[in-house]
């Protein structure tokens, strides 16, 4: 097994604290301004980028961070809350679909400028230019790593 390097472990650890706190931040902004917590935002979001506004449950649960029980208890809140619909597959008749409605996307656009003024709080208001590139290109080196080493 190849050992990390102390370098290695504390990047790691930088990133897994800064994470922490900044999303902690966010979603106590979140709160205070009564809009929902980012759990709901992720999924609203995933479903307003989707094409139709829609996802198959699948699709939904492989986007998000959640467990699939912890993503099922999500999705019967958000539907119960009027954020979603589930929806029959119309080309198999056997998938479900958990569909953005009016309401949703209405929360999402709500709590946007809270969670886009964390962001740059937090986040972005700490880096320089040059900054923000490296990071960029340095979670993007990551995603592509993971991907290419993951089964599919």
């Amino acid at each position: 097994m190849e050992r990390v390097t102390d370098a290695e472990l504390a990047a790691w650890r930088g990133f897994i604290k800064a994470h922490a706190q900044v999303i902690e931040r966010i979603e106590q902004d979140l709160s205070r301004e009564k809009r929902v917590p980012l759990s709901t935002y992720d999924v609203l979001i995933a479903l307003f980028e989707a094409p139709g506004r829609k996802l198959r449950l699948k699709d939904l649960t492989s986007k998000m961070v959640l467990t699939k029980s912890g993503i099922t208890r999500l999705i019967d809140r958000l539907e119960k809350d009027g954020l979603i619909v589930r929806a029959k597959s119309e080309e198999d008749g056997r998938g479900l679909y958990a569909v953005l409605t009016d309401e949703g996307e209405a929360q999402l656009r709500r709590a946007w400028p809270v969670y886009a003024q964390g962001i740059k709080r937090y986040f972005a208001s700490a880096l320089s230019e040059e900054d923000v590139r490296g990071v960029t290109a340095a979670m993007e080196a990551i995603r592509r790593h993971v991907a290419a080493a993951s089964p599919q």
